[in-house]
């Protein structure tokens, strides 16, 4: 069976060029992965008391004493590192680390199969800031900085919300009517009258 060009275009994902909000999910992605799992995070999974400890080989010594002066300043929550919270941690090492390798992927070459995996990352990582939230606005480590610690945990909030909408509610994401925002190119090319 032939499809036709229209058919053809419309069965097709756009390109990633084409797909503006897909570019920002994908730095969120790269982010998430090369800096914050692998690099700032895995520092609490290694040190266990930031009071006390020896620099370990990993992470480097400089991302380690970034983590600890967010801490003391801002988050003390991030300092304390309740059994709790390393466990939010190890999830973010153990899932989301692979999680974002493959969305990456997934994203930048329009692949549906990934909305599953999307939708279950985006729900773990909304129930994880929201108790880790509710701890720093009323729990036994409160932050005094509540405003500058909902402001660095604000996109974990806006890009889980957004991929749960987006891959929830259709089955090809990557589609011209799904991605977002309508290429100028999908506009001009279709036929006036056409929705």
């Amino acid at each position: 069976m032939h499809l036709s060009h229209k058919e053809d275009t419309m069965s097709q994902p756009l390109r990633l060029r084409q797909r503006p909000v897909d570019i920002a999910i994908l730095a969120y992605f790269i982010f998430n992965l090369v800096f914050i799992t692998y690099f700032f995070d895995l520092e609490q999974i290694v040190i266990v008391n930031a009071s006390n400890f020896t620099y370990p080989p990993w992470p480097p010594r400089f991302l380690v004493d970034l983590s600890h002066w967010w801490g003391r300043t801002f988050d003390p929550l991030l300092f304390a590192r309740p059994v709790w919270w390393r466990a939010t941690i190890w999830i973010d090492a153990i899932f989301f680390g692979p999680y974002y390798a493959f969305a990456i992927y997934a994203f930048i070459k329009g692949k549906s199969w990934i909305r599953v995996p999307s939708v279950i990352y985006a729900s773990v990582m909304l129930t994880n800031v929201t108790i880790i939230l509710s701890e720093e606005i009323a729990g036994q480590y409160a932050t005094p900085h509540l405003g500058a610690v909902i402001g660095a945990n604000a996109t974990w909030i806006i890009v889980p919300a957004y991929l749960i909408y987006r891959m929830w509610r259709y089955a090809e994401p990557f589609e011209p009517k799904r991605a977002g925002l309508l290429s100028r190119a999908t506009e001009a090319g279709r036929p006036q009258g056409q929705p």
